[in-house]
């Protein structure tokens, strides 16, 4: 981890009748792996496709069909391992999950219990007011993606499509370290951020491609910290699962919602059953799915049809090699070389393609200056047009020629505005626009005095009471501005305005 030193973010709070109660927060992120084939079969898993013509004989369990392990899918997972901190196990093994799924040909699932690719690891969630927490990953482990059954296409029939059947998931299951539903949806963002990162996730929430399952639980003030030292779940109150969230505002909804129905439960008398819940957000609650079986309910053995996974240290050692920065010391970096804010960082970091334009920008440039104009002036133009980086009109070398005008003074930040605009209307080199336009600072004091003299000539009256109240000397300003058509340099229009009024 790096050496940054946060406060952590106060646990949530909700008041019940009698008493008040945190929350306690895991979660289960089910991340499917970027990669052109299935875990266990050379299936495409291109999303949109015609249902049910991603599909391969293993992936439709027919008879005789054995699984054969894709070798990039386990690359992804221990380099998303790496990315989160997290110990990779050279030895790890599949076990079968049994339980019926209609869009699970097989009758079971395979998955990683016992032994997973990937161990202990940790993220870092900053609540952007300089709060931060670490939160435990407690493992990764690989495992196969069910289809989709299709309920509204006719009032009487189902309908399975089976070319998601068989996709490789990545399970990130964290310790219950997260204490309020805004960390919960700050744990998802950054997880999503570092996937995209890595490149072994693509974050789409809206495909599905990240969802996440919210384990929910309530407990006395106190209670947590005895967790903590004695790791005894039984000073936490009974967990609920919320299954397949994937928007940040539900899942921030949902946990908020699922509490509040705990602490009716639990201050009434009654005790909360654990089971597996779904949040429905029209009606503004959760709703019981299923009991919440534990594991010997799954029947889980070792899939006899796979080997166990066996890897090498030096194999992991070239993929680590391979890890692009990730955000956390590219957030550190761009504080340090470019003297940017928290805040700055935070934002040009946000994701892989506005960190590489923000730097391509920067290059060689004043890096607060580059920082304010690509967040303030491009982003939200862009916001504005429903854009996004990657489709931005302007390009970094473009904002780059307008960021060296202004440190040079050849254009005020007024104009500079004025040549944003055209730049990102019509295109073109900023430095050619400004000459071939006119549209250079005037820096010539003579002739901003010139201008400057007649405006206090033909204003006697302002003259007196900006004497009286030096403040008002402003409006000289804007008038010499106004006179020169927004050319002049501000910084010598003020220093001319302070000596004539004697400011």
């Amino acid at each position: 981890m790096l050496d940054l030193t946060y406060e952590l973010p106060k646990p949530k709070v909700i008041s019940g009748a009698k008493h008040d109660w945190e929350l306690v927060i895991g979660m289960e992120v089910h991340a499917q792996v970027s990669s052109n084939a299935k875990l266990f079969s050379g299936a495409s898993t291109k999303f949109g496709a015609e249902p049910n013509s991603n599909v391969s004989f293993v992936d439709a369990a027919m008879p005789g069909m054995l699984p054969v392990i894709n070798e990039y899918c386990v690359e992804q997972a221990v380099r998303t391992g790496l990315g989160l901190n997290a110990e990779i196990n050279l030895w790890s093994a599949f076990d079968r999950k049994n339980y019926f799924y209609p869009d699970l040909p097989q009758g079971y699932q395979i998955s990683q219990l016992y032994h997973p690719i990937v161990g202990e690891g940790e993220v870092l969630v900053e609540m952007g007011d300089g709060t931060a927490r670490t939160v435990g990953v407690e493992r990764i482990h690989m495992e196969q993606d069910a289809g989709k059954s299709i309920h509204d296409m006719d009032p009487n029939m189902s309908f399975v499509d089976l070319n998601r059947t068989g996709v490789c998931l990545m399970e990130i299951v964290s310790r219950p370290d997260i204490r309020g539903p805004e960390e919960a949806a700050a744990y998802i963002a950054k997880i999503r951020q570092i996937l995209k990162y890595l490149g072994t996730c693509d974050g789409n929430m809206q495909n599905g491609n990240l969802r996440a399952d919210v384990n929910v639980s309530i407990c006395l003030p106190g209670q947590y910290e005895k967790y903590q030292e004695s790791k005894d779940f039984s000073h936490l109150g009974t967990r609920c699962e919320i299954k397949n969230m994937n928007s940040m505002r539900f899942i921030q909804q949902a946990i908020e919602v699922e509490a509040r129905r705990q602490i009716a439960i639990v201050e009434a008398g009654g005790e909360v059953d654990q089971e597996t819940r779904l949040y429905d957000p029209d009606k503004g609650e959760t709703r019981s799915m299923r009991s919440k079986e534990e594991a010997h309910d799954y029947r889980y053995f070792p899939d006899p049809d796979l080997l166990p996974l066996e890897i090498e240290q030096a194999w992991v050692d070239e993929i680590a090699a391979t890890l692009p920065e990730l955000p956390d010391a590219k957030k550190a970096r761009f504080i340090a070389d470019f003297g940017l804010s928290d805040y700055d960082a935070s934002v040009l970091t946000a994701d892989v393609a506005s960190a590489a334009y923000f730097e391509a920008v920067a290059e060689g440039r004043n890096g607060k200056l580059a920082a304010n104009w690509v967040i303030n002036e491009l982003f939200g133009r862009l916001k504005a047009d429903e854009a996004d980086i990657a489709n931005s009109p302007v390009t970094p070398e473009q904002l780059g020629g307008i960021v060296e005008l202004i440190s040079a003074e050849t254009i005020s930040g007024k104009i500079a505005k004025d040549l944003f605009e055209i730049v990102y209307t019509t295109g073109g080199d900023p430095a050619q626009i400004v000459e071939e336009r006119g549209m250079k600072q005037v820096t010539d004091t003579g002739a901003i005095e010139a201008a400057l003299d007649q405006i206090i000539a033909d204003n006697p009256a302002q003259v007196e009471k900006a004497k009286q109240n030096p403040k008002l000397a402003g409006w000289f300003v804007g008038q010499v501005m106004k006179a020169t058509g927004g050319k002049a340099n501000p910084k010598a229009v003020n220093q001319l305005v302070a000596q004539k009024l004697g400011g």
